[in-house]
């Protein structure tokens, strides 16, 4: 089974900026006052007004080569390819893919922090919102922040256990728990690979590296692996 984990890098062809990206979004914002609880509470509007922008971002964005690929892999493997992302957009599902794990989140949803129950998001949310099933003004985005424990950790860890190779594309390596997975693969002697624009500091850790856009490098290999499937 084939592992693949997808981060930022994998979007950002597609209009949806990098937490590195001079310029964006996330630069115009101190990662405390946003994607935090402690920032939420402190400053809801705020924290709301900067999850408005991100989602009307992505409603702008399309799947890009790469999702593509990814999509059409899943759909010649099926359940020989797991794809977890780091990602809380909806391009892996618009693009296709049916089976990805979304470990921190989705953009697109909104979450009761009283009851939590989950609907899809509006376009624009505020602290004033209320729960459509508890009736508590306590909604949020239905995002992981700092601080905060991934979704899906036990499925995740049961995939990663049944993988026969690990691919990574488009992430920086550090943000954990994801970036600890390359480990845990090469502990269990599982081939690595990762696919990223440039090295990163995690790359020591892979037996190869390929380097390009991920429109680029991300459709070469999945043809490499339907070739060899």
């Amino acid at each position: 089974m084939i592992f693949v984990l997808t981060g930022a890098g994998l979007s950002a062809e597609s209009g949806l900026g990098t937490f590195r990206d001079e310029g964006g979004l996330w630069s115009r914002y101190d990662l405390a006052d946003v994607a935090t609880p402690e920032g939420f509470a402190r400053d809801p509007a705020r924290v709301h007004a900067f999850y408005n922008a991100r989602r009307a971002n992505c409603r702008a964005a399309e799947p890009n080569a790469a999702h593509l690929a990814l999509a059409g892999l899943e759909a010649a493997l099926g359940d020989r390819v797991e794809i977890v992302t780091q990602n809380v957009d909806d391009l892996h599902a618009r693009a296709g893919s049916r089976r990805v794990i979304a470990m921190h989140g989705h953009l697109m949803q909104a979450l009761c922090h009283a009851c939590a129950a989950r609907w899809p998001a509006p376009e624009t949310m505020s602290p004033e919102d209320s729960c459509p099933r508890c009736g508590a003004t306590a909604t949020r985005p239905d995002v992981v922040w700092f601080g905060e424990f991934p979704h899906h950790m036990e499925r995740i860890e049961a995939a990663l256990a049944r993988a026969s190779r690990f691919v990574a594309i488009g992430t920086s390596g550090s943000v954990y728990p994801a970036a600890g997975f390359v480990a845990e693969a090469q502990r269990r002697g599982i081939p690595t690979l990762e696919l990223n624009l440039e090295r990163t500091g995690s790359s020591a850790l892979f037996d190869e590296t390929r380097e390009g856009p991920a429109t680029r490098v991300v459709p070469a290999w999945v043809e490499e692996m339907l070739a060899t499937a």
